[in-house]
């Protein structure tokens, strides 16, 4: 008998994965957490039935998540990760050596300890000292900080269930309060592919860029994603995403990738027409 996995993208599209077996399942205070191993995609994580990662293609958006930022901001120390309990974002921070705190807000813990069992790919770098666990809800931990960090990165479920806090207005004017005077905010920002997620994505954008002077979006293609397009939020108070890249000194640390480069950095920001007419809209009040 063939076991399939299948989420509903759409009302009248679903993307299925078949499933060699079941390797973990538990329903915690929040939400229910699968772990089910695969031959195509290798191990994939799915809360509530939705894909959050798989061991094929997660390096796409953790890649993107984090070395975006880090091409362009000259001296990131202390960075806050909120949601990423699965460990992705983090282990690609743990690569830089200049980091020096790292601290990660997950209000699920049994996600992280299920990761860690079963996810080592990416649980891996919860293991450095430099990481410190904290699990609570993020917008309540936001609040309590001011002018406290280089870099926010907000590694978030979709906009509905635990995640939904994290896609507020006071949830991104907390984190502008959170940044020091140069700090820069990366989030997930939905796909802008079929008509709920794009209504997500735009209101997304619509109030970081009431929080922040500057707030661009940038792209990734990762497979096992609604439509595969996937939408990036980079905001900050100071630093802009393609003129401050720099691109020598984030060669220098010699990191191995397999998505991101110097040239896919300044390129994920060439978004296509219809993607630059749902965020004019946004930015020219034609969206509410």
């Amino acid at each position: 008998m063939e076991l399939w996995f299948t989420e509903n993208h759409t009302e009248h599209v679903k993307f299925s994965i078949q499933v060699d077996k079941q390797l973990y399942t538990s329903q915690s205070e929040f939400q229910r957490i699968d772990i089910f191993e695969s031959k195509e995609f290798g191990r994939f994580l799915t809360l509530d039935g939705y894909m959050m990662l798989t061991e094929k293609d997660e390096f796409i958006y953790h890649e993107m998540m984090v070395h975006v930022p880090m091409a362009v901001h000259p001296s990131v120390r202390k960075v806050l990760v909120i949601g990423g309990g699965d460990g992705g974002t983090v282990r690609e921070l743990v690569r830089y050596p200049q980091i020096e705190e790292i601290d990660l807000v997950e209000i699920d813990e049994e996600v992280v300890k299920a990761c860690k069992e079963f996810l080592p790919q990416t649980a891996c770098g919860f293991q450095d000292p430099r990481v410190k666990l904290y699990y609570e809800d993020g917008l309540r931990f936001i609040r309590k900080y001011v002018d406290t960090y280089d870099l926010i990165l907000v590694d978030s479920t979709d906009p509905f269930g635990p995640g939904e806090g994290l896609f507020t207005k006071e949830f991104y004017g907390s984190c502008n309060k959170a940044l020091k005077a140069d700090g820069i905010m990366v989030n997930q920002h939905e796909s802008p592919f079929y008509p709920d997620d794009a209504y997500a994505m735009q209101r997304a954008h619509k109030r970081i860029i009431e929080s922040f002077p500057i707030a661009k979006v940038y792209q990734a293609h990762i497979p096992t994603y609604p439509s595969g397009h996937w939408l990036f939020g980079f905001a900050s108070k100071k630093y802009h995403p393609i003129k401050d890249q720099r691109k020598e000194d984030w060669k220098a640390y010699s990191l191995k990738t397999r998505y991101y480069n110097e040239e896919i950095h300044a390129g994920a920001f060439a978004l296509p027409n219809y993607v630059e007419e749902m965020l004019e809209d946004v930015e020219n009040k034609n969206f509410n």
